[in-house]
């Protein structure tokens, strides 16, 4: 069985979804946060429950959508240990697996494109996989000129592990920009344009000297990713402004929220579900409507209905979750349903920090704003 691979032109960036047959357990690889919702479609469809996401590195030329699937999917996250990607709860060691169903999917360190950089195995016994990320490319490699890279960790990590697998293994690479899918690692050993048949100081003399320019999107794209993909830009000048966004009306600070719903222009909806409203906390006057609700997370039914009614005045609508992504996902609902929904950025609690406990780096209560508990 192959995994299904999807694709995001603008970075050529392949994002990869495993899974088991029988228990329907799924691992993602790589996601692009511009293709949130193509992903959470695919799952839908294959009726596959995520419980992993998972980062070849902190990427460079695209930002990460892992937190955002984590919220939505109740998945966890892992990410090689040496990128210091903190919020993923799983920080993965050479050799470590992660289970999904009666499968695993292996980590294997290979440094070079970044210090931190994994490549990830998937033996079926009949059939094995290796997940490249930026590491092995069809005809190529990652380059190693900036972000910890390392020609000669690349030398290594090619030679010494990858090619080490053996030669039918199928190669899933993180990127390919000529519209090839996959490769083997025997082909790639004996033809790779980058590494075959090279001394490592010819390897390093080619790696050295391809004088490429600087990721578009890098100063934005690994600060981000070092926060699997959350991006939490309220602040200063733009506190009190709308941030522009795809999909919906645009993203608002907690502040230029409260202060549209004490003008009155504005109806705050709480989208969390009715458990965590009752233990950790409320916005007094805030609507309570459901994105999702227990047991098992499920859709709310009533969802739609609820917020037809509540904009029936034709006020805005101001939408709230735990940490600013399940909003996100009911703004958009709300916009495909003819309405005018803004996403609050940091939600009710915020991120974790180090400790996972939430509160601390941001969120409403973080910022002073009313709340009670009951």
């Amino acid at each position: 069985m192959n995994p299904i691979q999807l694709f995001e032109p603008v970075s050529c960036t392949y994002t990869y979804i495993l899974f088991d047959e029988d228990s329907r357990e799924a691992v993602l690889i790589d996601p692009v946060d511009e293709m949130l919702q193509r992903d959470l479609q695919m799952l839908r469809e294959q009726g596959l429950k995520l419980v992993w996401t998972v980062e070849t590195h902190a990427h460079a030329d695209h930002i990460t959508s892992a937190a955002q699937l984590a919220e939505l999917t109740g998945a966890q996250m892992a990410a090689p240990q040496g990128c210091n990607i903190g919020t993923a709860g799983v920080q993965l060691q050479d050799g470590q697996v992660l289970s999904f169903g009666r499968h695993q999917l292996k980590a294997l360190h290979t440094p070079g494109h970044t210090a931190g950089s994994m490549s990830f195995y998937w033996d079926q016994g009949a059939k094995r996989h290796a997940f490249t990320g930026d590491t092995l490319l069809i005809n190529g490699c990652g380059r190693t000129d900036f972000q910890s890279g390392s020609a000669s960790a690349m030398f290594h990590s090619l030679t010494q592990v990858l090619f080490a697998l053996p030669a039918d293994t199928v190669v899933w690479p993180g990127h390919d920009y000529q519209g090839r899918t996959h490769s083997s690692i025997g082909a790639e050993a004996a033809t790779n344009a980058r590494v075959a048949g090279k001394t490592q100081a010819q390897f390093e003399e080619i790696m050295n000297n391809l004088n490429l320019p600087k990721p578009k999107r890098i100063d934005e794209a690994v600060p981000a990713n070092l926060t699997s993909g959350l991006r939490h830009d309220a602040g200063g000048e733009a506190l009190m402004s709308v941030g522009p966004v795809v999909g919906y009306a645009g993203d608002i600070s907690a502040q230029l929220a409260w202060a549209w719903v004490q003008s009155g222009e504005a109806v705050m909806v709480d989208v969390r579900t009715d458990a965590e409203r009752a233990w950790v906390g409320f916005v007094p006057g805030a609507e309570p409507l459901a994105w999702k609700q227990w047991p098992g997370m499920a859709m709310n039914p009533e969802f739609d209905d609820g917020l037809r009614k509540l904009a029936a005045g034709g006020k805005k609508l101001v939408l709230l979750c735990r940490s600013g992504v399940r909003s996100v996902a009911a703004a958009q609902r709300a916009t495909e349903l003819g309405l005018e929904a803004y996403n609050i950025l940091e939600g009710f609690e915020g991120d974790p920090d180090t400790n996972a406990q939430r509160g601390k780096l941001g969120g409403w209560r973080f910022h002073g704003l009313p709340w009670r508990q009951n």
